[in-house]
């Protein structure tokens, strides 16, 4: 697993900040029918830098990232990864515990562990870091349609559909904090129903919409996803000032080159050929296209079930093992 950390121009500061510190209690904010990445106030988008280390998962061209506050070294972990084989069934924590090293190493005290969708190539290891940390776990508050759509895959008429399975759900346009950090949350939907860009600082954490420059733009033809809307997800990310540090969720290493994460706004505007001389139409007719030469995320069908329960493994059967379920013919045209 290779790691890299950006810091942003900002020093690093000693502290003594313990790894599991007690979190205030947070509230489940209701769902609203907010629209694609409200505008951010131009005194938000005058920002501190975080520290970003980025942990990336060769298996399954993931990028992991904790980010942290120097001056208060409080962090929030994003995306990690739980690792899972699926030719074994089995399942470890290689990235999750690295990620834990880390955290101690510098000694940090972890704030949040975040979400930026329910992904479809790895599993959470949101619940098991919320387990060793203490710290709450979040996600947009538009995962509940994600939830709503997948128990009718999975035909799970009884599972609860409300993202309880979270100690928050946030807002488009909703502010927290990292430490001392001004963070907003921008609506991204496109890829999927749920998707959202975290910026923290002058830091963009944006998944599957944006990936390095020479890499394009993430599909947009799962269930629930729509190219139109990844694109104007997207202008809405791109509206954010040309220095701001773009972080991408995947990065399958084009050529064979180093593994790579972060870009700038600008970066992107320039150089991505999705979107550089782009319109929305064309953007859509190049996104679909490539889209039907794809196939599935060989994990998909066994992800999301445990990504829309929060990271959270199938309760153990009678025998004391936990089995998946993996619904045949569900999904109709697509690639093999």
């Amino acid at each position: 697993m290779n790691d890299i950390t950006s810091r942003g121009g900002a020093p690093s500061f000693a502290a003594s900040s313990p790894l599991r510190e007690k979190s205030t209690a947070v509230l489940r904010m209701p769902q609203s029918g907010s629209g694609v990445g409200q505008h951010l106030a131009p005194a938000f988008l005058n920002r501190a830098a975080p520290e970003v280390k980025g942990f990336f998962d060769p298996r399954t061209w993931s990028i992991q990232y904790v980010v942290s506050d120097p001056a208060s070294r409080k962090c929030a972990i994003i995306d990690p990864v739980l690792d899972f084989d699926e030719k074994s069934g089995a399942t470890a924590t290689k990235n999750a515990d690295a990620i834990l090293a880390y955290i101690r190493a510098e000694r940090l005290a972890v704030e949040w562990i975040l979400d930026t969708h329910p992904h479809a190539d790895h599993f959470s290891a949101a619940q098991y870091l919320k387990e060793e940390t203490g710290a709450p776990a979040a996600i947009g508050t538009h995962v509940l349609d994600v939830q709503t759509l997948w128990k009718d895959i999975y035909n799970w008429p009884d599972f609860p559909a409300d993202g309880r399975q979270w100690d928050r759900l946030f807002n488009d346009g909703e502010a927290f904090k990292v430490g001392s950090i001004d963070a907003k949350v921008m609506f991204s939907p496109g890829h999927t129903l749920a998707s959202i860009t975290y910026v923290i600082g002058d830091a963009a954490f944006v998944h599957d919409t944006l990936f390095m420059p020479d890499s394009g733009t993430a599909r947009a033809d799962f269930p629930g996803g729509d190219a139109a809307r990844l694109w104007r997800s997207i202008q809405a990310i791109l509206s954010l000032p040309d220095a701001t540090r773009v972080f991408t969720g995947h990065d399958y290493q084009p050529g064979g080159r180093e593994p790579a994460w972060e870009s700038t706004v600008g970066e992107q505007k320039r150089n991505n050929p999705h979107i550089a001389g782009q319109t929305e139409a064309t953007f859509v007719a190049l996104r679909q296209a490539r889209d039907k030469t794809l196939p599935m995320p060989k994990l998909m069908l066994h992800a999301l079930q445990v990504n829309m329960s929060g990271g959270r493994l199938p309760e153990p059967e009678g025998n004391g093992r936990s089995y998946l379920k993996i619904p045949l013919n569900a999904m109709e045209g697509i690639a093999w």
